[in-house]
């Protein structure tokens, strides 16, 4: 729907620019489904088939499976270095929280609004059947059944991570308020 996108799509494949694409569908614009919103998708095709209108390649991949995104990407990175030109990559992935989640100073109770699926489509079976495909214990599985971590490794990995962000939380919370001045410090647009 932006101009911009398909413009900027326009002019990467006439100048044959060593750009990949990569386009996040999670299937609402807010709080409208993409369907709604958009030709191709209300069509039943997918989104990347934007791609064929600019003369590139255009993929749709399961952005949840990460083995599969690799598989996708590579051939779009070599594409582009090798001077052949722009590869669009729809990734279908699935937000799991809704659009206006509020962020809140510490103290003040979280109000998480209900995902679109369910407070605007009525649909919880959509944001259930998401919930059950969430890709970090997919890929988790994966990895255990394919003997590349233990069962033990893995979670000894999760309580790492945990403990990095809990860190990182009570960093942010216990540290001082960034001086007025500092507010345009590494920003280039």
């Amino acid at each position: 729907k932006q101009g911009a996108f398909s413009e900027s799509l326009n002019v990467a494949s006439l100048w044959k620019l060593p750009i990949v694409y990569v386009m996040e569908n999670n299937s609402y614009n807010v709080v409208t489904r993409v369907e709604q919103e958009d030709a191709n998708a209300a069509a039943g095709d997918p989104l990347a088939i934007k791609a064929q209108a600019f003369s590139m390649p255009g993929v749709t991949v399961d952005g949840g499976d990460p083995v599969a995104v690799y598989e996708q990407v590579v051939p779009a990175v070599e594409r582009a270095r090798s001077g052949s030109g722009p590869t669009l990559v729809e990734s279908l992935v699935y937000r799991l929280s809704a659009h206006g989640n509020i962020i809140a100073p510490p103290g003040v109770p979280l109000h998480f609004p209900e995902h679109e699926a369910i407070e605007v489509f009525g649909n919880p079976e959509e944001y259930e059947a998401a919930k059950r495909g969430d890709p970090v214990p997919r890929f988790r599985g994966r990895l255990v059944t394919d003997g590349v971590l233990t069962a033990e490794e893995a979670d000894r990995i999760a309580e790492q991570a945990r403990e990095e962000m809990q860190a990182a939380v009570e960093f942010g919370l216990n540290s001082p308020f960034p001086e007025p001045d500092a507010a345009l410090n590494h920003v280039y647009a």
